[in-house]
Parts: C-alpha cells; structure tokens; sequence
C-alpha cells in the first residue's frame, strides 16, 4: 500500500505551518490597512462557472469531480465520446482553478448586499492539474486582493503599494513588471490579425519559460506568418527604459486607438506610482502577457531577484468579467500573492525570523502533583496576556522535559520547585543563553508580554 501524498501536494509539518503563517499574516495585515474586507467561496464550483474563462489551456488543467453515485447512468458505454462530451455527462463540479472568477460569481450572487467600490481580500488554496516542478504545485494558496466596480487607475497604483509594502516587510526583493492588455490587442491589430489576440498572448507569455526561437515557433504554428513575425520582431526585442519604450510604441502605434489608449494608462499608472517613491524595482515589459483571457487593462508579474523562481505575484485589469454571469460592464483590478512560491524564496534565502519557528514561548516543568498546580495558576496568567505557554503534562525526568523543550525551540522553560512555591518565585531559563533567574510571575509576564 502506498500512502506518499499526490505529487504537487504537501504535508506541513508545525515549524512550516509557522513560517507559512507568517507570510500569511502579513499579506493579511497590509490588505487590512488598504481597507479591504475578508470574504471566502467553496472549494468545489459548479463547470459552468469555471469552464472557458481561462482559455484552452486553463480549462484543461481544472480538476473535473465525478457526479456522485452511478456518473456513467447518462453514458452510452458504445458511444464513441471525446474528452468534452464525455466531461459534461460525468461530471458537473470541479475545485477552483483561481479566486477571481468565483469572486467574480460572488459579487453577482451578492450585489445587492455589498458596497461599490467593493475592495475584497481572500486567502485560500485553489487547485491545478499541471505538471510538479519547482515552485509549482497541484495544490497551493493564493492570497488575492481585488478592487470591482471602479474605473480609477489609482486603483493600479494602490495594489503596487500593496506589493511594495508586502515585500519590504518580509525583506525579499523584486522587480514588478507591467504591461496593459490593450498593447497586445494593438500588435494583434499592426499585423492585421485581431482575432489572434489569444494566440500571441498565450505564446509571448511562454518567453521567459522556452525562450524567443520557441515563441517563435509557437506563433507560426498558431497561424502567424513569417512576415506577421517580422512586424512584431521589433517589438519583442525592445530595450531602453519606460519612457524609451512608451516612446517607441506612440510611434509604433500612433494610428491605433486601442494602442495609444493602454499606452495612456500605462503612463498615468507609471508617473502615480512614482509619485510614491517605492523601494521596489519597476520595469515596462512588453511581453508580459499573462495567459488569462479575462484581462482588459493594465497587467502585472513580480519575480524575486535573488531566487530563480517563477512569479510570486501575478494580476490585473478585467472590465468585464461579471458579464459572464449577466452583470456587464463592472471594472475590476486585482493582485494574487503565490503564498508558497514566497516560503520558497524566503526559505532559500534563510529570511524567516527565527522566533517564528517556535510555537510556544514558555513551558514549566512538571515537579510533581503540588508543583503542577501552582503551574496551571500561573499559565492562566501568562495565556491571559497573550503568551503562549506549555505545562509539561508527565512528571518525567528533567532530561526528558528539557529536550521537548529543545525539539521544539521553546525559549524559556520555567522550573517551579516546593522551594520557589514558598517564596513566591519562579526560576526562569533562558534557553538560548542558557541563563537562569529567580523572578515573580508579574515580572515574568513584564518580560514576555509583547
């Protein structure tokens, strides 16, 4: 019998879980300080509502759930059925591929109970049936901030404080690129071929995974023609800094309303952004694509610098995504924070606090039935003020209790004798320095309360 988890899925041990809610926390904090409010949807989702919002590709990778009981009573077993066919007859529920488009149900679903602009924050695992490699799982959470119902562009400039602000507190640092949606629209439409708007956004996003002579090689394949790539050639390949870029790309495009539109905001977004005066690397990248199809307007990516890792952040603009579900014409923006791609860098570059790792601050030793009395009066104490505490709960060997201690990275351990009963007093052990003094509860409580 084999019991090894499901590739691209983990157990977390308590120090992991520790570390985990660390990046957690804040993320939380930061959305909290914006003014977004804390909602949460199901795992599971009907089809309907996460079949073909993410494109071909996306689709693909959703995990589809049996229907229960007999899943075949609607299935010819001599009927020839294609992948498709077969799906809608045996299953009609999956596990969400993302946040957005249950959020964007909910807001639907909930219009009427909710205040516009809404400013939403969600922290929860969705599902993937891709492939296992490095920083990317089957399983993994994502913590999303989005901003619906509000055209504003300061809505972009907020998410990339946002961002900043994220990683300034957890001491990774980045480079957050942008691009706008409208721009690739704008290429689709320099060829003379806006119908392959999909096509060259699902290919240029491959750019930093395959590399250009694949691209390349994927958009002729997609149906662009050498010619086409020749146009384009120029545009893949440019260089210099934003305003270089922007530059270029009003001559390029000065005869396109869609392009001098995403250029625009793109521009507005830039100059607020650093207005800010942001810690954080900025860079125009023109084949930033991002393979989602719902998005309409700006689009952002982070990378870590110091860690060769897929992005940790991932966004943008949608104008419509609530249409989907019959409420048209309500704009959206929002950031996706890859929780566990982050514990990998952090964790590769050694940057987690060491006190996290600990789940308890302080624990007494067990001396007997007497002493373990006064103990449990003097945790309440401590638990009251917020300070995690332990009683040891077997009269054991001192050894024993001081090496739990140790396994688990407890930095004090109280010991409490008939003699420090009588006197009132508590003899503390500084694990790490290994110092020993005789204290009162309150003092106890003086030092440890934060």
């Amino acid at each position: 019998m084999n019991y090894n988890v499901v590739k691209g899925t983990r157990d977390f041990l308590p120090e992991q879980m520790n570390k985990r809610n660390y990046i957690f926390t804040t993320i939380e904090k930061v959305y909290q300080l914006h003014g977004f409010s804390q909602i949460e949807t199901p795992a599971l989702e009907n089809l309907s509502t996460l079949m073909g919002k993410y494109g071909e590709e996306g689709d693909r990778l959703i995990y589809k759930v049996l229907n229960s009981g007999n899943f075949l009573d609607k299935v010819e077993l001599n009927q020839e059925l294609d992948y498709k066919k077969l799906t809608n007859k045996i299953s009609e529920k999956g596990l969400r591929y993302d946040l957005t488009v249950p959020f964007a149900r909910f807001i639907v679903n909930n219009r009427n109970n909710i205040t516009f602009p809404f400013k939403r924050y969600q922290i929860q695992p969705v599902w993937r049936a891709d492939r296992p490699q490095k920083g990317r799982y089957r399983e993994f959470y994502q913590c999303d901030a989005d901003i619906i119902g509000s055209h504003s562009l300061l809505n972009e400039v907020e998410l990339c404080e946002i961002i900043d602000e994220v990683f300034s507190l957890l001491g990774l640092k980045i480079e957050l690129k942008i691009n706008n949606r409208k721009i690739l629209a704008a290429i689709a439409e320099l060829i003379g071929k806006p119908d392959k708007i999909v096509d060259i956004t699902i290919a240029i996003d491959k750019l930093d995974k395959i590399g250009y002579d694949k691209v390349i090689e994927e958009l002729l394949e997609r149906g662009l023609t050498n010619e086409d790539i020749e146009k384009i050639n120029p545009i893949l390949n440019l260089k210099g800094s934003i305003e270089d870029k922007i530059l270029a790309l009003k001559r390029l495009f000065i005869n396109s309303e869609i392009g001098q539109k995403g250029i625009s905001e793109l521009e507005e977004v830039f100059n607020n952004v650093q207005i800010l005066n942001l810690s954080l690397d900025l860079d125009f990248d023109i084949t930033l694509a991002r393979g989602l199809n719902y998005y309409t307007g700006a689009i952002f990516e982070v990378k870590c610098k110091d860690v060769t890792m897929g992005s940790i952040v991932g966004g943008g603009r949608y104008d419509n995504l609530t249409g989907i579900f019959g409420m048209p014409d309500v704009s959206g923006v929002g950031i996706s924070f890859g929780a566990d791609r982050i514990y990998d860098c952090l964790e590769e570059l050694n940057l987690f606090p060491d006190q996290i790792s600990a789940s308890t601050t302080i624990i007494f030793v067990n001396f007997g039935a007497k002493e373990s009395k006064q103990c449990l009066k003097y945790a309440k104490i401590l638990r009251s003020k917020g300070i995690k505490t332990e009683i040891y709960p077997e009269e054991v060997k001192l050894q024993k209790q001081m090496k739990y201690a140790n396994d688990k990275k407890i930095p004090f351990v109280a010991l409490l004798g008939e003699k420090e009963i009588e006197e009132g007093v508590i003899v503390l052990k500084n694990m790490i320095s290994g110092e020993q003094t005789s204290l009162t509860i309150e003092q106890i409580t003086d030092l440890l309360y934060k």
